[in-house]
């Protein structure tokens, strides 16, 4: 069981060897053990403290064979706040809906749902819906609290 990626394809020597690309689902990028089936075998890896796996990353390299995750594109909505008023209008009211959030830049990245769609354009914040890879995965904050 491998404890972190061999590399990434960004920078990773494949030279002659065959590339393989095994498909990952995002949820799968939250993930501390994974195991991923390839050509070459089950590959485990078990990750410690924050790192996780990332599109492009090499599971597995020989003399004849690269094997490299590819995370599958999500259906997302890209919410771009033109201030920081409308970028806090519209986390706040993301956050009361209990749904996770990614924020890239400056852009608020959530998975597709046509209600969210309309939640952005209420607020006037500019959306639009893309097949994006995720560069990390879709999580809920875990912060106890209660409704009165």
């Amino acid at each position: 069981m491998l404890a972190e990626p061999l590399g990434n394809l960004a920078d990773f020597p494949i030279g002659e060897r065959r590339l393989e690309r095994v498909i990952v689902r995002s949820d799968e990028l939250a993930k501390r053990i994974v195991r991923l089936a390839t050509s070459a075998g089950d590959i485990g890896l078990r990750f410690d403290g924050e790192s996780r796996l990332r599109d492009g990353d090499v599971v597995f390299a020989d003399t004849h064979l690269v094997v490299a995750a590819a995370v599958i594109p999500d259906d997302v909505l890209v919410m771009c706040p033109g201030s920081i008023a409308a970028a806090i209008d519209l986390a706040h009211a993301l956050g009361n809906r209990h749904l996770p959030v990614l924020r890239e830049g400056d852009v608020i990245v959530v998975r597709f749902d046509p209600l969210l769609e309309a939640l952005a354009e209420q607020h006037g914040v500019p959306v639009t819906r893309e097949a994006r890879i995720v560069t990390r995965p879709f999580l809920h904050a875990h912060a106890p609290h209660q409704h009165d």
